[in-house]
């Protein structure tokens, strides 16, 4: 007989530019347990300046008033849709306060704040995440493989200045 995850209610909401320090803190935890933490250039500053624009969704799951996960996203238009998605950045449980239901908390408050528009909400997870995909196989997700390609500026500028040479 295997022991069901013990869940406990956290108090989830919005971070706000007073929370900047926290989700900075909280996306650094998480990138160092994904070993890519030099990926991180965000400031706290930044942070502030993100959790201002409206289309910055950070949801902050609290239990005795300690941080101890997030869910983020942005609001942004879909060209083939011709409207709206959030698309999901990040969910993050620190690992104290893993498997006590804190995710599927985390991702039913972003669902409600999606539904209050009917938003299509996309993320990525990496390949190798078998517990992450069985995860959100259980919301009800449909994964699917899809490769990532990123351009780098100096990448794109040697490809625009070398075009320039033909």
């Amino acid at each position: 007989m295997t022991a069901q995850p013990m869940t406990t209610t956290a108090q989830i909401r919005r971070a706000g530019i007073q929370d900047s320090a926290t989700v900075r803190e909280l996306l650094l935890e998480l990138a160092e347990h994904e070993h890519t933490a030099h990926a991180v250039h965000a400031s706290v500053d930044d942070w502030a300046r993100m959790l201002a624009d409206p289309a910055v969704v950070v949801l902050v799951a609290h239990i005795d008033g300690r941080p101890v996960g997030y869910v983020s996203g942005v609001r942004q238009l879909n060209l083939w849709m011709g409207h709206d998605i959030l698309a999901m950045d990040d969910l993050y449980v620190r690992a104290e306060a893993r498997d006590r239901g804190i995710g599927g908390e985390l991702m039913a408050a972003l669902a409600e704040h999606a539904g209050r528009d009917q938003l299509l909400v996309t993320w990525g997870v990496r390949e190798d995440n078998e517990a992450g995909h069985r995860f959100y196989r259980r919301l009800g997700a449909t994964l699917r493989t899809k490769v990532v390609a990123a351009w780098q500026p100096a990448a794109y500028a040697g490809y625009v200045r070398d075009r320039g040479r033909e």
